[in-house]
């Protein structure tokens, strides 16, 4: 559990979502589970940290003025670029702009996490849109969670991909506990399939725990929100997809955190929260 002062900061959990290849529907995943939290009562802020190829605010339809890359060069504050989303949801949105894709410095990281300690929110949730792939970037985002949710595919490079990203996590940053989403599956024994798959890999060459988390039904809705860009949870709530995302909001809604705070870069996140 954490603890801030105050009441600031005081029960969020911050959850990394991510994984191993682009174009598994990673950020529409985020979207749709943060505005899930929120129906079920949840503050919930969301960080875009795909730094350079943000696109979370292109998908909701929402025009920021500024982005978590002015709070890293020193521009904003990073109130000042908190935007608004569906259901209440708070956004730090990125930049999309290609030359910003480039490696963070040690000391843009630490700006950004200093400039976080900043915000004065009171939130339950920490979803972090991590990225994809094994950049320093992605891993930097990933280590910083309490939670790692790894989304994949049944398309087997994601599976090869997703088992890649852990390895490097595994093995270089000496993280141990990950969970498993499947997205844009046909039914639950294809979700539970992947996860199969993916259990025997890992059970066999990492010393891990890969818990298996929900999966999202193949849903033409969600191609329909896309192009209204809306989450489509919002505008098609009894869909098949709109009802995974909500089950899944639901189980963690309900998790607790048992475990103390990962090493590595989290003793930046020790400060930032103000860890008990």
């Amino acid at each position: 559990m954490l603890k801030r002062n105050k009441g600031k900061w005081s029960h969020v959990k911050v959850i990394a979502v991510t994984s191993g290849k682009g174009g598994v529907g990673k950020t529409n995943v985020v979207a749709n589970l943060a505005y899930s939290l929120s129906m079920l009562g949840k503050k919930v802020m969301v960080l875009d940290a795909n730094i350079g190829l943000g696109n979370l605010d292109v998908l909701l339809g929402l025009e920021p003025s500024y982005n978590v890359t002015d709070v890293i060069d020193g521009r904003k504050k990073i109130h000042e670029i908190v935007i608004q989303g569906p259901g209440g949801i708070r956004i730090l949105p990125s930049s999309s702009r290609i030359h910003d894709v480039a490696e963070l410095s040690k000391g843009q990281k630490v700006n950004l996490i200093t400039q976080m300690d900043e915000l004065n929110e009171d939130i339950d949730f920490l979803l972090i849109d991590a990225g994809s792939g094994i950049s320093d970037n992605v891993m930097f985002f990933n280590v910083a969670a309490h939670d790692i949710i790894m989304v994949a595919s049944p398309e087997p490079t994601s599976i090869i991909d997703a088992y890649a990203q852990m390895v490097v996590m595994s093995h270089n940053y000496s993280e141990h506990r990950f969970q498993l989403l499947v997205n844009s599956v046909k039914s639950e024994a294809e979700a539970k399939a992947v996860y199969k798959k993916l259990c025997n890999i890992t059970d066999r060459f990492l010393n891990i725990s890969l818990d298996y988390l929900g999966f999202i039904l193949h849903d033409p809705g969600m191609t329909r929100a896309v192009r209204k860009q809306k989450v489509i949870v919002e505008i098609f709530p009894e869909s098949p997809a709109s009802q995974c995302f909500l089950r899944i909001a639901r189980a963690m809604a309900v998790q607790t955190d048992s475990q103390s705070p990962k090493g590595n870069i989290q003793f930046f996140w020790k400060r930032l929260f103000q860890v008990a």
